[in-house]
């Protein structure tokens, strides 16, 4: 790892310099405090130790203005008049630890592990959550699309409730984590639930949770989805599959923020916002008596439409090129050029599996193409009958 110290005493220096290169550190130093601001705005460091009392820019002023830079690293004040009062200020101001000289051994590297600790952990959740939300963009410049994302960045910073429709494969959990991760509630959780997928018997538990004993298979307490979002979203995929009985339940807990685990009559209060999504017209649904109304109105205060990939062609270049640079970093593959002509053949594909149809399609083209993927791979390998 890299330290900086700065520290107007040659001794210190030197000492916490030895130390530390004993241990493996690469340590860089700084007499004054306008030299450490210097060395610590021009390189990279994993630990600042920084002297408080110095002549000139003495250590608060030096903490105060790496505070405000894009300066990283963990700052770790030592002083040899320390009191709880300075001691307060420092970590007030921004320092990771403050220690007293005459400095000891094992504090110096016990802080600095923590601290470095701290910052390597900080740095895998950044590059964790752009991985995150690389995975999750919502790729394209459509007029349709523009439209959603200005709607989503609009009613994400509510608590209003969501529907969204369109046809399998056109990305509506896409929106459905916007949503989430552009609200107040993006630190907590985001649950999803694909009803279509869960027999009827079990919604009604997967949803609410039961309680030991309920039924046959209930051999402990289990917590439901509803719980399992409080303090952030449940994303219900495909709500226009789930059961009269369970839209029911989940129109009590839209209204009163109240459910209770089968099995149990004790009220259970939950934060959640909701996010529905169908490729349904629940209209036509409700006509039909598979669908309750009321629940869709307390479900649709806010409805987002997502277009089909035919609806949107002009975004496919952008998608293809998303998805190569995707499938390139996944699967270890050299990059493919994607000739203009081949756009051309592919804007003019039916897409009835949409989005998801189209990264199948781009996966298959850099598997099967040489360096350049052309019109003729278009036609030869657009259809999964190779």
């Amino acid at each position: 790892m890299k330290i900086l110290i700065i520290d107007d005493e040659r001794s210190i220096r030197n000492t916490l310099k030895e130390i530390l290169e004993f241990e493996g550190h690469t340590v860089s130093l700084a007499e004054d405090g306008k030299l450490g601001v210097d060395a610590a705005l021009s390189d990279s460091f994993d630990a600042i130790f920084c002297d408080i009392k110095m002549p000139g820019m003495d250590g608060m002023e030096v903490l105060e203005t790496l505070a405000k830079s894009e300066c990283e690293a963990p700052v770790i004040m030592i002083s040899g008049h320390g009191d709880i009062e300075t001691a307060v200020k420092c970590l007030k101001s921004g320092a990771y630890d403050f220690i007293q000289k005459p400095l000891d051994l094992n504090r110096i590297l016990i802080t600095l592990k923590n601290a470095t600790d701290k910052t390597s952990l900080v740095k895998e959740t950044t590059i964790l959550k752009k991985k995150i939300q690389g995975k999750y963009e919502i790729v394209g410049k459509s007029p349709a699309i523009e439209h959603i994302k200005d709607v989503v960045d609009k009613v994400a910073a509510t608590d209003a409730r969501v529907l969204i429709m369109g046809s399998n494969g056109t990305g509506k959990e896409l929106v459905a984590r916007r949503i989430h991760d552009k609200s107040l509630r993006a630190g907590a959780p985001f649950i999803e639930v694909n009803c279509a997928a869960i027999p009827g018997e079990l919604i009604e538990s997967e949803l609410f949770g039961h309680e030991k004993g309920s039924f046959t298979s209930a051999i402990k307490q289990h917590k439901g989805k509803f719980e399992q979002a409080d303090g952030g979203t449940l994303f219900l995929d495909e709500i226009g599959d789930m059961s009269l009985a369970a839209q029911a339940k989940v129109l009590r807990v839209l209204q009163e923020n109240k459910l209770s685990r089968v099995g149990s009559d004790k009220d259970i209060t939950v934060n959640v916002r909701v996010v529905a999504a169908t490729n349904k017209n629940l209209t036509d649904e409700i006509a039909k008596g598979n669908f309750r109304e009321d629940l869709y109105h307390r479900l649709s205060v806010i409805v987002i439409h997502v277009p089909s990939l035919k609806e949107r062609t002009e975004d496919i270049p952008l998608l293809m090129d998303h998805f190569i640079s995707q499938i390139s970093k996944e699967e270890g593959i050299p990059v493919k050029k994607l000739m203009p002509e081949a756009v051309a053949e592919l804007q003019k594909l039916p897409w009835t599996g949409n989005i998801r149809e189209l990264r199948n399609v781009a996966e298959r083209l850099m598997i099967l193409c040489g360096p350049k993927i052309t019109k003729e791979d278009v036609t030869a390998y657009a259809t999964p009958s190779i």
